[in-house]
Parts: C-alpha cells; structure tokens; sequence
C-alpha cells in the first residue's frame, strides 16, 4: 500500500478550515494533518456534541482522511522560560489568561492534554507538535551555564510532560515530538538525552522534519535509521543552504527570504534534503504512516507550491522491491 500524503495545515490557519479541505483536495492530497489552529481545530472543544463530528463531515465532503492532528503552539508554552510577548502572539487568549508565566504553562499543559482526546475522538492515534524548553536559552553556553541547569531542564520537562503523557496513554494516542531548535530536543544528542529523561516511555515519539536538520549539518537519513522505533510522524519541509563567508548557520536575525541568510526555508524538492535516501530509510524502518507536506516559502506562492511539492516528494516515494535480490539470481 501506497503511504498517504496529507497537508499540514499550520500555514494555512488563516483560511477556514473547508476552504483548506477544498484546496488539498483538488490538489490531490489524501487527508491533512490538522492543526489546532484558527477554525481547523479547538482542543477545548473535544466533548462538545456535534463539533468532532463536524470537522469529519467536512473532510468527507472533499474526500479526505485525517491519520494525525498537530498542536505546536500551545506545546511550546509547556516548558518555555521566559513566557513574553511571543508566546501570547501565539497561544491564543484560553491558554494566556492572564499572562503569569507559571499559569500559561499550566493551561497549555492542559490543553495539550485535551488534544490527546480530541485526537481519540477524532479516532486519531497521533498528535505532533513541540514541547518547549526552560534551556534552550543557554544554547550558547555563554555566559557558562553549570551542568546542574542543563539537568534541572530536563527534569522540568520529564516532570511537566509525564503528566500529559500519562492522558496520552490513556487516550492510546502517541506523541510525535518534532526536533527543532528552542525545543528539549533539537538535534541527535538532545534527542537521546530527551528521550531518557522520560526513560524512553512509548507514548513519546518523533516527527521526522529533515528541513531543521539540514542547516544543523544533521543527517536526516542517519536519524532514521538511529531512532527507527521512535520515528512516528513524517513531514516534509526542505531547506536550501547558501553560507557564503558571511551568511552563516545562524541567520543574523534576518527575516525568511533574506539573501543575507546561510539558510531558508524552500518548497519541498527545491532544496537539499536527499528525499530518495531518505524515503528508501523510511521504507526499510516500515515507516507505513503519512507524509505529511509542511510548506513553507517565502519566495513563492503557496497557491503554486503546495502542489508542486507534493508532485515533487511523490517523484521519489515509489513502492520498494517485492523481490527478493538474491532469489531473482538464482538458477533452476
């Protein structure tokens, strides 16, 4: 069986949520992934009569399926340190309340919570979505950092997550936490030291996102195949690299699009992932899930590259051998 492509549907919470059904659709998506987000979903929401239903009317409707729903924003609340004016540009007026730091983590947990029912209510086995970090501000070890910080995060997040894994587990919905810069876990060792704080329970996984590897100099080929029992969500963004001598790795807090930047966000196929090697890692792992497009470009239209993308990454998906090697060599 052929893997689903859906679209992730984060970038598009602008437009209601049919208009994206209408659009994926006539694209030739099989589902989305759904965003807690704008109209496209409302944790809160979970139990009220008629609302789940709603929402499956409409992906009926357009003839799509939805496998995983995501929920980064309020994610990302969960742990952070400092809680500013970024967070409440993003959590929305439920979860920032009032704005006291400890009371906006206690409504996201929450709410991260509710998105493991709304996700068995929408008879969805997988939530994607960020985790935030209390140390991700002293990624630069400078001004130096003792360790006992570094493992005072790390058990904040083990102590702040167990909680809402233990709804997780009882919902029989899985976590996909996607590494990413200003996360617990950003890249391979932060991945490993994340995965243990929490001593490797099932209901924490990943979401596979090769664009943040990229510009990291991590190979997202070798990250498969490392954390194969960990890989539970897949989405495709791409990354083009242009360090030049003065444009470098860390952006020099330019805006996407910028010439000046070493790296940017492309259209998937327009960049420098290595999507055969990667999907041929997927497949021999028995990665049978979605891949879910995340499009995101500065320089194009999305109209344009939403599309395009999914031609692009279906260019190298292509069912593996049902052949055996060496029996196809052997004689009679």
């Amino acid at each position: 069986m052929p893997r689903p492509y859906t679209l992730f549907t984060g970038q598009w919470a602008d437009l209601p949520f049919e208009e994206v059904a209408r659009l994926a659709s006539g694209w030739g998506y099989d589902g989305l992934e759904i965003a807690v987000s704008g109209d496209h979903l409302d944790a809160w929401r979970w139990d009220e009569p008629g609302y789940v239903e709603s929402k499956l009317a409409i992906l009926d409707k357009y003839n799509l399926k939805v496998w995983a729903i995501s929920n980064h924003l309020k994610g990302q609340a969960v742990c952070d340190d400092p809680i500013d004016f970024r967070h409440q540009a993003i959590v929305g007026a439920k979860v920032w309340g009032d704005g006291d730091p400890e009371g906006v983590r206690a409504r996201a947990a929450e709410e991260m919570k509710h998105t493991a029912r709304l996700a068995r209510a929408l008879g969805v086995d997988t939530v994607v979505g960020f985790t935030g970090s209390s140390i991700w501000q002293y990624v630069a070890m400078f001004p130096p950092v003792p360790e006992k910080v570094i493992e005072a995060g790390y058990q904040d997040f083990a102590d702040r997550w167990n909680p809402i894994l233990d709804v997780f587990d009882e919902c029989g919905v899985r976590f996909a936490h996607e590494v990413h810069p200003s996360e617990i876990a950003y890249d391979y060792w932060t991945t490993v030291r994340t995965l243990e704080a929490i001593g490797h329970r099932e209901a924490f996984g990943l979401n596979w996102d090769p664009s943040h590897f990229m510009w990291q100099g991590i190979d997202p080929v070798s990250f498969i195949w490392d954390f194969k029992d960990r890989i539970y969500h897949v989405d495709c963004k791409d990354t083009k690299l242009r360090p030049t001598g003065r444009n470098t790795v860390m952006g020099s807090h330019l805006p996407w699009g910028d010439p000046r930047r070493g790296w940017d966000f492309v259209s998937a196929g327009r960049g420098d992932v290595p999507w055969e090697s990667s999907f041929r890692a997927l497949t021999a792992i028995g990665y049978n899930g979605p891949i879910s497009v995340e499009w995101e470009d500065a320089g194009m239209d999305r109209l344009h590259g939403a599309p395009e993308a999914l031609a692009a990454l279906k260019k190298y998906d292509y069912p593996p051998s049902q052949t055996r090697f060496d029996a196809a060599f052997s004689q009679d």
